[in-house]
């Protein structure tokens, strides 16, 4: 009897021929993407390869040159990133973007607010509250809740940054460096924390440690000089010749 094969997952995001020139800079070079609904992916490549201009235009941050991206079947290229935000598109940055006079659960509030809010009616603060405790409880924090966001280290800055993206309670979650300045401990914890989110969310992360990586990862997805260099899964990425002499050292 012949095995029966397991149904492709739906497409989520795609772009086809993605652009974006700085002056005379090509920073993402005609890309075409796809990632499936449910995936974690890794984007991986040297330093000025086009990652973070890439999730850039993903999450709206930066328009497009040239091309396309599509959202859950519906063309969202040129929607700012707040309306993407409202599409269900969380990006958190490579440069922290909290509140630092603000406390982490404040911080997170904010962002579930911005969710939550219909018109000019907001929900409840015990609400917003209760939704926070979780998100920081998730990530490591609920013992720093009511502590300035910018008295936090650096390392659990970036931990805030990703509650306040599960505040959004996003359709994907797009995480910059996210384990830039934890401790190996707290690496850990955010290997468990990622799987546990890719129940419910889809999740792309730009990342340079590649024990992250091939741990998490059940696609990568390489750039170099802004073009798609090879795509696979960890095995075949970590022997593929070209990503060996681009950025694996071989």
């Amino acid at each position: 009897m012949a095995a029966v094969e397991e149904e492709a997952a739906p497409l989520l995001l795609e772009t086809r021929g993605l652009t974006r020139h700085f002056g005379g800079l090509t920073a993402v070079d005609d890309v075409d993407f796809q990632l499936p609904t449910g995936e974690i992916r890794a984007i991986i490549g040297p330093n000025g390869a086009g990652k973070t201009t890439f999730v850039s235009l993903l999450s709206g941050r930066i328009r497009p040159s040239a091309g396309r991206v599509t959202f859950a079947g519906q063309d969202v290229s040129r929607l700012k990133a707040h309306q993407r935000v409202a599409r269900g598109i969380a990006y958190t940055f490579q440069i922290t973007s909290i509140f630092k006079a603000m406390s982490a659960r404040e911080n997170v509030m904010l962002a579930a607010q911005r969710r939550l809010t219909k018109g000019l009616i907001g929900p409840p603060e015990a609400e917003l509250r209760a939704l926070a405790d979780e998100a920081l409880a998730r990530v490591g924090l609920a013992e720093r809740a009511e502590e300035a966001a910018g008295n936090l280290s650096y390392g659990h800055q970036r931990l805030l940054e990703v509650a306040m993206g599960l505040g959004l309670a996003p359709r994907l979650l797009i995480l910059d460096e996210p384990t830039q300045g934890l401790s190996d401990e707290e690496i850990a914890a955010f290997i468990d924390l990622v799987r546990e989110i890719a129940q419910e969310s889809t999740v792309l992360l730009i990342e340079h440690n590649m024990h992250v990586v091939m741990g998490l990862a059940e696609r990568i997805t390489v750039l170099d000089r802004g073009r798609v260099l090879a795509e696979g899964a960890p095995e075949e990425i970590r022997a593929d010749d070209a990503v060996q002499r681009a950025y694996l050292g071989g």
